[in-house]
C-alpha cells in the first residue's frame, strides 16, 4: 500500500486507514455489530479482537489509525497495541477526536451513549486523557462532529487552545456529521490564527448514499486540507447486510468488477480525486480482507453512472442513520 503526504502536513498516510469506532465499545449502530463481536463483550476479549484487526491492517500496509474519546476504550486498545508491537511514532500516523464523552458504561443499551460538549474545559480534560492513552503517537487531534449549532467555530477560547496545541507540533482537524457538513467545512477553511489556517484536515461522511459534501471537500482539498472519509459503508447499509432494494444494483456492479459490495463502496470513495484516505471500520479479519479489495477495483464510468442513482437526500440519509439501533 503506497504512502503519500496528508494534505500539506508532514504526515504520511495510506489510502486505507482503520477506524476504531466499532472496535472500541460493545454497543454501536453498525448493522450486525453484535454478530461481529460474537456477543463477547469482555474487555480483554474486545482488546484482543482489536489487536488482531490492527495487526492485519498493519501487515497489509495501513499506516493511519483513528480513534476518539467517545469510542469506549478505543484509545486504550490502540495505545496498548502500539506499545506491545514496539511501534515508533515515526512509523505510524495516529488521530483521535475530542468533544464527546463516552457514557454507556460498557453497556449495549444506554440512555445516552455519548454526550457532546465542545467547551474549553472538555478540550483540556480530553487532551490530557488522549495523551495518557496515546502519548507521542498522537499526531492529529480533531474536533468530534463540529456543527454550526455547537458554536465551536466561533469559540475563540477553544480555537486559541487548539492553535496552542498546533504550535506544540500537533496537527489539528475536525470531523463532520449531519446535513450541515458543507457549511461547517466552508467556515472551517476560513479560520486563520497566528497567521495560518487552523485546520489541517477534515474527516467527513461521503458515500454512495450521501455524497452532498463532495464540492466542499474538493474546495478544502484545494486549500491544502487533508481529507479523510468516514462511514463509507453507511454503517453497513452499503454491504450485503442491507437487503434494501439498492443492494441488487450494488451486487450487479460488484460482480461485473469482480469484487465485493463493501469493496465497491470503498472504491467509489477512493475514485474521488480529492480523497486522501478512506477509513475501514472492520471489526473482523474477514471484513478487513473484504474491505482491502477496494484497492484492486478498476472503478469505471459505468459504475459511477449506475451507482450515482443510489444517492438519497441528505435529510433522509441522516434521519435513517439516526434511527439505526444500537446493538
Amino acid at each position: 500500500m503506497n504512502l503519500h503526504k496528508f494534505g500539506t502536513t508532514d504526515l504520511l498516510v495510506s489510502p486505507l486507514g482503520l477506524g476504531l469506532a466499532a472496535l472500541g465499545r460493545p454497543g454501536y449502530i453498525n448493522l450486525g455489530h453484535a454478530t461481529d463481536l460474537e456477543n463477547n463483550y469482555a474487555v480483554a476479549a474486545m482488546e484482543a479482537r482489536a489487536h488482531q484487526v490492527l495487526d492485519a491492517a498493519w501487515q497489509d500496509g495501513v499506516r493511519y489509525f483513528d480513534a476518539a474519546r467517545s469510542y469506549g476504550r478505543a484509545e486504550q486498545f490502540l495505545g496498548s497495541w502500539l506499545q506491545t508491537r514496539h511501534m515508533t511514532p515515526q512509523t505510524v500516523t495516529v488521530g483521535s477526536k475530542w468533544g464527546y464523552t463516552y457514557t454507556a458504561n460498557w453497556q449495549i443499551q444506554a440512555d445516552k451513549h455519548e454526550i457532546k460538549d465542545h467547551s474549553l474545559v472538555v478540550l483540556q480534560r480530553q487532551w490530557l486523557e488522549s495523551q495518557a492513552n496515546l502519548g507521542a503517537y498522537l499526531q492529529l487531534y480533531q474536533i468530534h462532529s463540529a456543527t454550526l449549532e455547537s458554536g465551536i467555530l466561533h469559540n475563540l477560547a477553544v480555537l486559541r487552545e487548539l492553535a496552542r496545541l498546533k504550535s506544540n507540533g500537533v496537527y489539528i482537524g475536525l470531523s463532520l456529521s449531519g446535513t450541515g457538513q458543507a457549511a461547517v467545512l466552508q467556515r472551517a477553511v476560513t479560520i486563520i490564527l497566528d497567521g495560518s489556517r487552523l485546520f489541517d484536515s477534515v474527516q467527513a461522511t461521503w458515500n454512495l448514499l450521501e455524497p452532498s459534501a463532495g464540492a466542499a471537500l474538493q474546495e478544502a482539498r484545494t486549500a491544502g486540507m487533508g481529507i479523510i472519509i468516514k462511514e463509507a459503508l453507511a454503517n453497513g447499509r452499503l454491504t450485503e447486510r442491507n437487503n434494501a432494494p439498492q443492494l441488487a444494483r450494488l451486487q450487479q456492479q460488484a460482480r461485473r468488477l469482480n469484487t465485493t459490495v463493501d469493496a465497491l463502496a470503498l472504491a467509489a470513495v477512493l475514485a474521488q480525486p480529492w480523497v486522501d484516505m478512506v477509513l475501514s471500520g472492520a471489526v473482523t479479519i474477514a471484513q478487513w480482507q473484504s474491505n482491502l479489495q477496494a484497492l484492486q477495483v478498476q472503478w469505471d464510468e459505468e459504475a459511477a453512472t449506475e451507482l450515482a442513482t443510489l444517492a438519497e437526500t441528505s435529510e433522509l440519509y441522516w434521519q435513517t442513520r439516526q434511527s439505526l439501533a444500537w446493538n
